[in-house]
């Protein structure tokens, strides 16, 4: 792909606590061009209508429900942690890959090391607290707009 390429990204969520968080997601997704969002878990009903996706993302991105966040990685995305975890490289100093699979913990908890162990990379927001899943959503993909729109280049390890 070239330089002026957006790249593909796609989202992951580990066991997501609410539908209020799901759709927040859902919308974040729909602003900075997210292809597919995945989750696992069944902690909120799906049956809920998502208030917090005002945009109706759910009707143009897919909503996707797996078992397993590592079986469903698509063709050629990386798979990046965020989570505040050590080793964790802080969000300014990351180059994101061309093609990225986001996977976030629920609010209340982290992943687990089964997840971390399979991808590249594990990130996280400084802050001086901690940010709930859509705020965290939203601050990595906003991060990967402005980096492309300023003609940063991929990763391509």
């Amino acid at each position: 792909m070239s330089k002026k390429s957006k790249g593909y990204s796609c989202i992951g969520l580990f066991n997501p606590k609410t539908p209020e968080n799901v759709g927040s997601v859902l919308r974040a997704s729909g602003c900075y061009g997210v292809n597919s969002v995945f989750y696992t878990g069944t902690r909120y009903d799906l049956a809920k209508q998502f208030c917090t996706d005002t945009k109706n993302v759910i009707n143009n991105i897919p909503l996707i429900g797996v078992k397993e966040l590592k079986d469903i990685i698509p063709v050629g995305c990386t798979p990046i942690a965020v989570d505040l975890i050590e080793g964790a490289k802080p969000l300014p100093e990351y180059k994101h890959p061309e093609r990225a699979f986001y996977i976030f913990g629920p609010e209340d908890g982290t992943l687990k090391k089964e997840i971390t162990d399979f991808c590249r990379d594990t990130i996280y927001v400084p802050t001086k607290g901690c940010m709930n899943l859509a705020a965290a959503v939203n601050v990595i993909l906003y991060d990967r707009m402005a980096k492309i729109e300023r003609g940063e280049e991929f990763s391509n390890h």
